[in-house]
């Protein structure tokens, strides 16, 4: 199974920031602001190995020694219960910041009756595999799958990508629009307020490194495109190995 997307155009920095409450918060806080200057740290707590604490800077976790010594940087795994711990901690943190998106500021695409999944799917109007994803719409919907999309054009704020997005979102007809833009028409060209930014910054936070970037509902970075077969089948091992966690 091979997940693919289109690579940023530019590379962004990370910020995220919340107060230390613990001696050992704070000593962790101390390495990262010496180490990544520019960092803010979103959460600092008790890693599941004893001694260090866990932070998450952007989308990604490092983990530090309580005397502040030692950082390490890397995926945790858990070998008696096989299971990923860092991923499984991050999903968490995503799924967190991706649900606090409302319906009204996305682009939907659902199933008629009640869909069996749902994807959040950050697009850039002009990336190849996003226009290819979304020629097969039908198809994802078909499967049950719901697709929500976020705007992340790569080039950044401001950008003709970006200005693309705007024009697509104050459309009057949004979904016909999207669907146009998709298919290589450039929009006519309008303003209105608009979540594109705040989606964009998101996607960063979250670690889109490319687009499509495509997370599951419990929070899980699916990654780059997937045909619909193969998205739905994706999907259906996630729920086996959320229920055998359980």
């Amino acid at each position: 199974m091979k997940i693919r997307y289109c690579l940023p155009l530019v590379l962004v920095a990370v910020s995220l920031a919340q107060a230390a409450d613990k001696p050992e918060d704070a000593a962790a806080r101390a390495v990262l602001k010496e180490v990544v200057p520019q960092a803010r740290v979103d959460t600092v707590e008790a890693a599941p190995i004893p001694g260090f604490r866990q932070a998450i800077v952007g989308s990604q976790m490092v983990y530090i020694s309580n005397d502040g010594q030692y950082m390490l940087q890397g995926t945790l795994y858990d070998t008696a219960a096989r299971k990923d711990l860092t991923g499984a901690r991050l999903a968490v943190d995503h799924k967190a910041k991706v649900d606090a998106v409302p319906a009204s500021k996305r682009i939907v695409f659902a199933p008629e009756g009640k869909p069996k999944y749902k994807i959040t799917v950050f697009t850039d109007l002009d990336c190849g595999y996003c226009r290819k994803l979304h020629s097969q719409i039908a198809q994802y919907n078909k499967e049950g799958i719901e697709v929500d999309y976020l705007f992340f054009p790569r080039s950044g704020i401001n950008s003709p990508s970006y200005d693309k997005a705007v024009s697509v979102w104050c459309a009057k007809d949004r979904s016909g629009a999207f669907t146009a833009a998709k298919a290589g028409k450039t929009p006519t060209p309008a303003k209105c307020d608009n979540p594109v930014a705040d989606e964009y910054k998101l996607g960063q936070q979250v670690g889109v490194d490319g687009t499509p970037t495509i997370f599951a509902q419990d929070g899980s970075k699916i990654g780059g495109y997937l045909p619909p077969a193969e998205m739905l089948a994706k999907l259906e091992n996630l729920g086996k190995a959320t229920l055998a966690g359980n």
